[in-house]
């Protein structure tokens, strides 16, 4: 039976990871794949310039520099990328914490959006989604998209490169995927969080290349979070369900001896800790976000009954009425002569 990882968009805070019944596929082999030195880096040790739990680095969308903070709770008003600037006219922001939550399925954790891929969509979170390298015959098309949002090495992406960090317990080696701020920054916050109650080795975070073979891959995937911006992987599951097309295929279930106590540990911390642009970061676009208007010459003037009042001229009727219609807002025209 199929038991669901991960928390609903309208739930507010992150529930444990229950293990599925039965035993996931083999395929990869078993146990701690980045966990010796030479793979993972050295037990205890930090990315060199990457930031550290509880900072607020910034990161680029749009030509627009934003900052970024563990403990953010995302929101604010969305913006639409500018002309000039990669993936121009797709909307930015809006992502709040309450839904970073996916499931295991790549293209899952974007607000309100359903269906597998990445292809042409927003970044409610700001932040890309990772991307996997294709082999040859493997896998189903929407697992790929290089082509759209560059390789794992892409140093224009948000937060820079997609970095891994490992946690191995005696049982289970799990993996987050992110870019490099993310990956750092919930690294530390796991090991804050996770080894008070928890034994498990911690390494250093590697650069991710998914097209070689040590490294975690699309089919060990078992939740994805803020847009599928970022992955926690089990090293050894092998869900080949992962690897089709059909929307409808269920995950595999989890090896039986999976680390769940650890399990539920990573994930919640992912939940309360992913580094979220602030709403106060985010610029306001001016058919969604705040209302600011002043007072312009002409006869007729447009009244928003809201909070507060806001005089505009008839050339901005037409778009407030929009507005209106949108935000459920009241609007009542009248001749001010």
């Amino acid at each position: 039976m199929f038991i669901r990882l991960i928390t609903s968009p309208a739930d507010s805070a992150p529930k444990r990871l229950l293990p599925r019944k039965g035993g996931g596929g083999g395929g990869h082999g078993s146990g701690g794949r980045g966990g010796g030195e030479g793979r993972g880096g050295s037990s205890g040790s930090a990315a060199k310039g990457s930031s550290s739990f509880g900072t607020s680095p910034s990161i680029k969308l749009g030509g627009k520099t934003l900052e970024t903070s563990p403990s953010s709770a995302g929101g604010g008003a969305k913006s639409v990328i500018p002309a000039g600037q990669p993936f121009s006219g797709r909307e930015f922001g809006g992502g709040m914490r309450a839904q970073v939550y996916g499931s295991s399925t790549y293209g899952s954790g974007y607000p309100g959006i359903s269906g597998r891929g990445v292809q042409g969509r927003g970044f409610p979170f700001v932040f890309y989604p990772v991307v996997f390298a294709p082999p040859i015959g493997v896998g189903g098309s929407y697992l790929y998209s290089e082509d759209e949002y560059g390789k794992a090495d892409n140093t224009s992406r948000p937060g820079g490169p997609l970095f891994q960090a490992s946690f191995s317990s005696p049982n289970s080696t799990f993996y987050i995927i992110a870019d490099n701020i993310t990956v750092s920054s919930l690294q530390s916050a796991v090991n804050n969080s996770c080894l008070k109650t928890n034994a498990f080795t911690v390494f250093a975070p590697l650069p991710y290349d998914s097209s070689n073979t040590p490294y975690p891959r699309p089919e060990e995937a078992i939740q994805y979070y803020r847009a599928s911006s970022v992955v926690l992987t089990l090293d050894g599951y092998n869900n080949t369900a992962a690897l089709g097309d059909n929307q409808s295929a269920l995950p595999l279930p989890l090896p039986p001896n999976v680390d769940i106590n650890l399990l539920a540990c990573v994930n919640r911390t992912i939940g309360t800790s992913v580094p979220l642009v602030s709403a106060a970061g985010l610029p306001s676009d001016p058919d969604t976000g705040n209302l600011f208007f002043t007072l312009l010459h002409g006869s007729y003037a447009v009244m928003i009954l809201s909070a507060t009042y806001f005089l505009v001229s008839l050339k901005l009727v037409p778009r407030l009425i929009k507005l209106s219609i949108e935000l459920d807002i009241p609007v009542i025209l009248y001749n001010s002569l």
